[in-house]
């Protein structure tokens, strides 16, 4: 299960940190947010290194639907409740900011990756909803405007001029001058020296820019946001839709073209909450319904991180680490605030002051998002009572092939998989990262902890953090 975009967009490799070195920045991850950061920062002239514990652009970059838009769903109306007019504009002036960014920088390289001005839409049943949202985020600075989608007498909010393009054909571009080690895991970072398995950085300012920050105190991060997974199927014979389109109303469907293919998305779900399975197959429903006679081609999924107000985190990473900083909980517009996290870091790290530092600021919590606090403790307090008080109910010899579940094996409580010729792989069911029980995600055939986010394929091998080590054989 690939996405489209590594099938034109290799990045050439680059070796392993072999070494230790010094360096003005240090980057910990080479995602879309890791790159544009270290771009940024090189620009200003800075030395910078970044090291990537897989390839670049191999986590979720990879699984993006690649939209460059403000329009972040039925999100102003909210902010302006929450946050207030000022903090509401600094995010919206930000993320107005980063498409210009992204055709500046485009234009400037001559990069070739298929950049290409798009309409955003927000369409859905309630005018009045979608009628107070448009006004709000034109309040805000922008280019928002309601209107009626021809086809299906939906009522739409339109963000003009935004932009979508190929997420890896970009990075590679964008990384081609930077200093990158991969293969290149992260273990520790000590004060202002990054610690690898076969070398390290010692740096003044650090970076986490890893979807999910690994070192958990302080910080709290992990318990600070939540994983949310969604799916996304590439189909041919489709029309052109002129636009990006996202939906209002609940289920809620996205839907882009891409070059010939269309990309619809949705399905979403929290991460470890996917037992019984059959997102693919809700989307392929919709498929049927909406474009008769299409035939998919690729699916994929991908994992956001969602903050406790819904504002990405993005500063300095807490109040005992001086010099360390972080990107992190994108929610579903990663591409767009991946550029927001390089202007905001840029100017942090250059020691001038941020037009919308403020609103991402790390360490705010503001008291609206307390109940979500709490919701995020009881799931995790689930999460860790379920390993010790939840008995199987099945067994091993009970797994149909091509299936996986929690049973017990040798009077151990274990984790699952057999394949279709009747190999069992058995793995322990305790997540490394925090202790809570792993849930079997049967669309991927992997082991995800529904406390954290933290993903092991069948075999045990680490997927995405923020644990940093695989699961042990049951």
């Amino acid at each position: 299960m690939h996405s489209i975009w590594t099938q034109h967009g290799q990045i050439r490799p680059r070796n392993p940190l072999e070494q230790d070195l010094e360096a003005d920045v240090a980057v910990i991850g080479a995602g879309m947010a890791g790159i544009l950061i270290a771009d940024a920062l090189q620009h200003a002239g800075r030395r910078v290194v970044v090291l990537e514990a897989d390839r670049i652009g191999s986590g979720q970059t990879r699984n993006t639907t690649a939209k460059i838009t403000s329009q972040h769903g039925m999100c102003y109306r909210r902010l302006l409740d929450t946050l207030g007019p000022e903090m509401a504009r600094q995010y919206a002036q930000a993320n107005q900011a980063a498409v210009q960014a992204y055709r500046e920088r485009v234009t400037e390289a001559g990069i070739d990756c298929d950049l290409e001005e798009r309409d955003a839409y927000l369409f859905g049943t309630d005018a009045d909803s979608l009628r107070a949202e448009a006004e709000a985020a034109r309040s805000l600075g922008l280019p928002a405007s309601t209107t009626v989608l021809p086809a299906s007498g939906l009522h739409a909010v339109k963000f003009a001029h935004q932009a979508q393009f190929h997420p890896l054909k970009f990075l590679q571009a964008v990384s081609e001058d930077l200093t990158i080690f991969e293969k290149t895991p992260v273990r520790q970072v000590d004060g202002s020296l990054v610690i690898t398995d076969h070398g390290t950085i010692r740096s003044e300012q650090i970076v986490f820019a890893c979807h999910a920050p690994f070192v958990n105190f302080p910080g709290f991060y992990f318990a600070r946001m939540h994983q949310q997974r969604s799916y996304v199927l590439a189909l041919e014979n489709v029309p052109q839709v002129d636009g990006m389109f996202l939906g209002a109303d609940e289920p809620s469907w996205s839907f882009r073209n891409a070059g010939d293919l269309l990309l619809l998305g949705g399905s979403g779900h929290r991460a470890g909450e996917n037992r019984e399975g059959g997102q693919y197959d809700a989307l392929r429903q919709k498929a049927r319904e909406w474009f008769p006679g299409s035939r998919e081609v690729a699916c994929w999924s991908a994992q956001d991180g969602v903050t406790l107000d819904h504002v990405p985190y993005i500063g300095p990473y807490a109040a005992g680490r001086p010099g360390w900083y972080v990107a992190t909980g994108f929610q579903k517009w990663g591409m767009t605030t991946s550029m927001v996290s390089a202007m905001v870091l840029r100017d942090l790290l250059c020691g001038r002051d941020s037009p919308y530092g403020e609103v991402f600021r790390p360490g705010r919590f503001p008291l609206s998002a307390v109940p979500a606090l709490a919701s995020e403790v009881g799931h995790s307090a689930k999460g860790l009572l379920k390993r010790f008080f939840q008995i199987p109910t099945e067994t091993a010899a009970a797994i149909p092939p091509g299936h996986g579940g929690v049973v017990f094996l040798d009077g151990k409580k274990v984790g699952v998989y057999k394949e279709e010729n009747g190999t069992v792989y058995a793995v322990d069911i305790r997540c490394p990262h925090l202790g809570c029980q792993l849930e079997w995600d049967p669309e991927e055939r992997s082991w995800d902890c529904p406390c954290h986010g933290s993903r092991f394929d069948y075999q045990g091998r680490l997927l995405s953090g923020p644990a940093q080590e695989g699961l042990r054989h049951g």
